[in-house]
């Protein structure tokens, strides 16, 4: 049992009077113990956004940014009101992104960029006195898109005979035809005048290219936020596709509202560029209130978010949050600065939490906690296109807690497992982590996978004899599929799982049981060193107000969990299941309420009789 874990860091005969004392009040509350032994990391934000809309760029946890050139849909496929997450350690591993869908259709393609007329190359001279020329094969040069073998099989019809100059000219034709089918339709093939000799004639190959790129309409934007990633789009040779996919991301960037562009023709088989933007608005103000956090201080919580998500006008994100609830202060900041135009981002993160027990009986003990992380990640996509993204990353993260006691004066006291003797809990780690997404105009596909590698005894971190310390290996892997079964009404699958090779602190134990993982259960119901969730939800429409923009959907539900530890501490249930409805109101793609009500299927031991535990559990956002 987690309560006599307590003991282990050896603090004698006080420490044991002072559980003792806990116990005799407690009757043997499990699930109040481990609270009261993890109190020093805050429960992640609610993982909603606008559910009618999924966020194309990264926010406090950096989503996958993708946009797509699908056919129009019949209607976009609401967010999933859950992310499959930790409330343990919300920023060691973030939330599955939510699938980026866009509340819109895309434009059309010739709305995002006229269409381009292809150039024309003036017939060339060949030698007087020339009607009919013997070609053997043809030589090629400048070709940087095709091999000489693809070449040569093309123009295979026009060698080994005799060919008229008409006959020249269609050989040079199909060259362009086949730049132009691919998308390059300013570049192409000419025969330059020269001298034909043994039966060889040397086909020039031109190839198009941007010659320069201008931006218009932009206010608090960086004109060369988009130059560099359309620069990167119309590399040479200049592809029509390549750039139309370009301006589609950007078109579901969330910093651009609305983007066109032109391609105009230039000397020497240029082009010039000319877009036209509408720039979004990047300042967000986001109250909230809900019931998600763990009983023992206070589950009511107030927070209140502030986002510039384009603060110095190169799309670099600062977010500053602040929650509370009746035993707890949590403030969080974190920067986020794109570094190139692939869309890799440096983010850099800090936070504060005091804490309190305030839950009965435990609050005679007047425990208190302080935790601080800090943070420094780096993420880079290593596919981008409007239907994928494929990206990795690596994290460093350094975190400290200490628990005190108030009674009697006790001071620092080590009531969690892995604390020294004053109390004091480190972890620094390093984390790899691999991010994919693949959609289509119906189903998303999310899968996200994170190696952490504790760093024992560097930068202060915690060193014991025994584990838990700051010296772990864990995986963590994460899944989520929405599938849209018809206009607005969605199944989400979801399923998370985490595996280590010893015990853990629980700075970076997983947690079920709330509504974030298993419904019909308190927040943190089993914390423990491994775990497996699966969850399933279908989000059914039952009214719809136009004139408010509103939607009102019905979310029967069912979630599994289980969980085990390393080493020698067992577990009295190890499984959850809870099944459930909730209701989800959503209006002007700002404001969202829902409200969940879960059933235990199996019984745990469980105290209090807050609507969290009673399985009744809410969320009210809006932002503006």
């Amino acid at each position: 049992m987690k309560t006599y874990a307590l003991l282990e860091s050896g603090v004698g005969l006080l420490g044991s009077l002072v559980v003792a004392t806990a116990l005799t009040h407690a009757q043997s509350s499990t699930a109040a113990a481990a609270a009261i032994a993890n109190l020093t990391v805050s429960t992640p934000d609610p993982p909603l956004t606008k559910l009618t809309q999924f966020p194309a760029t990264q926010s406090l946890d950096p989503p996958l940014a993708l946009v797509a050139s699908l056919p129009p849909q019949t209607a976009p496929i609401p967010a999933p009101a859950r992310q499959l997450e930790t409330p343990r350690s919300p920023r060691l591993t973030p939330p599955l992104p939510e699938p980026p869908l866009p509340a819109e259709p895309l434009p059309p393609p010739e709305d995002l960029l006229a269409p381009p007329l292809p150039s024309e190359l003036p017939d060339e001279a060949i030698p007087d006195g020339l009607t009919r020329i013997f070609v053997e094969r043809f030589e090629f040069d400048g070709s940087t898109v095709f091999s000489d073998a693809e070449l040569a099989a093309a123009t295979a019809p026009f060698t080994g005979r005799e060919l008229t100059f008409a006959e020249l000219l269609q050989a040079r034709a199909v060259i362009t035809q086949l730049y132009l089918d691919q998308g390059y339709l300013s570049s192409g093939a000419l025969i330059a005048p020269q001298t034909i000799a043994d039966g060889e004639v040397q086909i020039q190959i031109v190839e198009g290219r941007l010659e320069a790129i201008t931006v218009n309409g932009t206010q608090r934007l960086n004109p060369s936020y988009i130059r560099r990633r359309l620069a990167l789009a119309g590399s040479k040779p200049l592809n029509v596709n390549r750039l139309l996919e370009g301006l589609q991301l950007l078109q579901l960037d969330p910093l651009i509202k609305n983007i066109s562009a032109e391609l105009q023709a230039a000397i020497a088989r240029t082009r010039l560029l000319i877009v036209e933007v509408s720039e979004a608005k990047s300042f967000f103000v986001t109250p909230l209130l809900d019931n998600w956090r763990i009983s023992s201080v206070g589950s009511f919580r107030r927070q209140i978010q502030f986002e510039q998500a384009n603060l110095t006008g190169y799309g670099d994100q600062l977010l500053a949050t602040y929650s509370n609830t009746k035993g707890s202060n949590v403030f969080d900041l974190s920067y986020t600065l794109p570094v190139n135009a692939r869309n890799g981002t440096i983010r850099a993160g800090f936070g504060i939490s005091r804490s309190y027990v305030i839950e009965d009986p435990f609050d005679v003990l007047d425990i208190s906690s302080a935790a601080n992380y800090y943070e420094l990640s780096y993420r880079q996509p290593l596919i981008l296109t409007p239907r994928q993204e494929l990206a990795v990353g690596l994290t460093f993260t350094w975190q400290d807690s200490q628990t005190t006691l108030g009674l009697d004066d006790i001071g620092p006291f080590p009531l969690s497992p892995g604390a020294d003797l004053n109390g004091s809990t480190r972890v620094a780690a390093l984390r790899l982590f691999q991010e994919w997404t693949q959609r289509s105009e119906r189903h998303v596909l999310a899968l996200r996978s994170q190696f952490s590698v504790g760093l024992e005894g560097l930068f202060g971190a915690s060193s014991r004899t025994d584990p838990p310390d700051s010296g772990f290996l864990a995986w963590r892997g994460q899944g989520q599929w929405v599938q849209l079964l018809a206009p607005e009404l969605p199944l989400i699958l979801g399923g998370d799982l985490q595996l280590s090779d010893r015990p853990l602190v629980p700075l970076e134990q997983i947690g079920l049981g709330g509504p974030t993982t298993v419904r019909g259960y308190r927040q943190e119901a089993l914390l423990t060193d491994n775990a497996a969730l699966l969850s399933a939800e279908i989000q059914i429409p039952i009214v719809r107000a136009p004139s408010v923009n509103g939607l009102l959907q019905v979310i029967p539900f069912i979630d599994f969990g289980t969980a085990w530890n390393n080493g020698d501490v067992t577990l009295a249930n190890d499984t959850l299941l809870g099944t459930g409805i909730g209701l989800l109101w959503q209006m002007n793609d700002s404001f969202t309420a829902r409200l969940d009500w879960g059933i235990p299927l199996l019984s745990i031991p469980a105290s209090g009789d807050s609507l969290q535990a009673n399985g009744i559990y809410f969320v009210i956002r809006n932002r503006f």
